[in-house]
């Protein structure tokens, strides 16, 4: 049987269109699960401004949100060089925050609080402490960078203060 080249260019325009149409990315920074994602993520935890379609920055870049894991990388820290990162979940499970700022600074500012259960040091020098008030629950620094699991201090934080030096 032979398809008349009318029908042929017909049937490769529509699966053209068909192509383009579900696999652009849509409006700049936003797919659509993404774009939902960062929605819901700020009406929940507000003052942030989406970067792209994973990520959320709160008071000019001080801390930033990634709310997926990034696809192709492995659950393990992944706290990208000159940060320290928190996870919502043990085994650095997302979302995640990130901060390098020195001092005490209320994770109650960015809706942090009571969230922590891992965290991970990427920073050449210095400590971080993780409170519950003024009450000392771990450290991570550049002595022991990482730890898989917060507990017993679970979702405990609410605090936290780097030590730079």
């Amino acid at each position: 049987m032979v398809i008349p080249r009318p029908v042929v260019a017909v049937l490769a325009a529509v699966l053209c269109w068909l192509l383009i149409v579900f696999s652009a990315p849509g409006p700049a920074g936003a797919g659509a699960a993404g774009s939902q994602e960062i929605a819901d993520y700020l009406a929940t935890h507000p003052g942030g401004k989406a970067l792209n379609d994973n990520e959320i920055s709160y008071d000019g870049g001080a801390l930033i949100v990634t709310l997926r894991r990034p696809i192709g990388t492995l659950a393990a820290a992944d706290c990208p060089s000159g940060w320290y990162c928190f996870y919502e979940w043990p085994n650095y499970g997302y979302p995640r925050g990130r901060l390098s700022d020195c001092g005490r600074q209320s994770l109650a500012t960015w809706h942090w609080q009571f969230r922590v259960e891992s965290a991970h040091y990427n920073l050449a020098s210095g400590t971080v402490s993780f409170y519950y008030y003024d009450t000392r629950l771990f450290d991570i620094g550049a002595g022991n960078r990482v730890r898989s699991d917060a507990s017993p201090y679970r979702n405990w934080p609410n605090y936290v203060d780097r030590r730079c030096r």
